[in-house]
């Protein structure tokens, strides 16, 4: 039997905060880990120095497990998992690579190590490098889920690892959490949930679009950042990802993303010309997306900018802090499972 995720990660609920570039922040993440559930630092955004600020910022706010993810695929993430590391942060989320080096790394000093995954083949390799979970990411999740609903996906992918998988994309309430331990999670993120929250650096503008709205209004395209990605309907997304990329913009985009991360222009230059073009037109895509996503979380305008949210969105009506979604999620687990019972 498949160890339960609180005891993997020595965390009082299956519940985890999803590293949301610009959402999953310190604050958000201190709140979701001291309410007994695990969150996850996004570094996507980071630079090495920030990403050290934030472990540390975190461990200000609270004693209790968090994680930190890395995209390794992006420039700057093994910088950022070598702070990780370095600062033997309890759990490292990496994705879109081989993160085995990761595993070993983390497990020699007691650490563990979750890989996200979209389908069977990567969940399997990710077993072979030791993670101890995998965050098995559905299409009705924000952002970079994969074709396939979490329905099916989390079942399939149960069924051939002999380590737990944490439902990710369409988890809102306790009646998800039942719903995706029957079909053999072990426990659930829930990313636009933990969003609309008091504590969340989402502005208010754009938590208030996200409750107005219902379970059909939001986009699932690869036109955005260069991968599939799912985002808030609104009038500006639907004409972004009907035009062809601005190459203009995302030059300069370049230049911003380069200082943010903290690396010189010509080593993120470089880096990319190595993987080739189809890497160049898609940190180009993420480059443009990145001043987006910015604009709808930091400045509450989601008429120039674009917000990343599940399909779950319908189903979020108001902004409790996080201590509330808590206890509401586990109050609600406990009353569905007991009704069959």
């Amino acid at each position: 039997m498949k160890q339960d995720i609180t005891t993997v990660f020595n965390i009082e609920h299956p519940i985890v905060l999803p590293g949301m570039s610009m959402v999953a922040v310190p604050k958000l993440v201190a709140a979701v880990s001291e309410a007994g559930g695990l969150g996850i630092l996004a570094t996507g955004p980071l630079s090495a120095d920030q990403t050290l600020s934030g472990i540390r910022e975190i461990r200000s706010l609270t004693d209790k497990p968090f994680g930190i993810g890395v995209t390794l695929m992006m420039p700057g993430s093994k910088e950022n998992a070598e702070i990780a590391l370095a600062e033997k942060v309890p759990v490292i989320n990496f994705s879109l690579g081989k993160g085995d080096w990761i595993v070993e790394r983390a497990h020699a000093y007691g650490g563990k190590v979750i890989a996200t995954v979209v389908n069977e083949r990567h969940a399997l390799a990710a077993q072979r490098y030791g993670v101890d979970a995998l965050m098995a990411t559905g299409y009705e999740a924000a952002a970079h889920g994969g074709p396939v609903t979490s329905l099916v996906l989390t079942p399939a992918i149960a069924d051939i690892v002999d380590i737990p998988v944490i439902g990710t994309g369409g988890f809102a309430d306790g009646r998800g959490l039942i719903a995706a331990m029957a079909l053999g999670a072990q426990g659930v993120a829930m990313g636009s949930r933990f969003s609309i929250t008091q504590e969340s650096p989402v502005h208010d503008k754009t938590k208030q679009a996200v409750i107005q709205r219902g379970i059909e209004d939001t986009l699932y395209t690869a036109k955005f950042d260069g991968m599939d990605c799912r985002i808030m309907k609104t009038p500006r997304a639907e004409k972004l990802i009907k035009s062809p990329p601005n190459l203009f913009n995302a030059l300069k985009n370049s230049f911003q993303l380069a200082e943010q991360l903290g690396i010189p222009w010509i080593k993120l230059l470089m880096g990319t010309l190595i993987k080739g073009p189809k890497m160049m037109l898609q940190l180009s895509q993420a480059a443009n997306a990145s001043e987006s996503i910015d604009l709808a979380i930091n400045e509450g305008d989601c008429e120039k900018g674009v917000h990343l949210v599940g399909q779950v969105q319908g189903r979020i009506k108001d902004i409790p802090t996080v201590a509330e979604v808590m206890a509401r999620i586990i109050k609600e687990a406990n009353d569905a499972k007991a009704a069959f019972s």
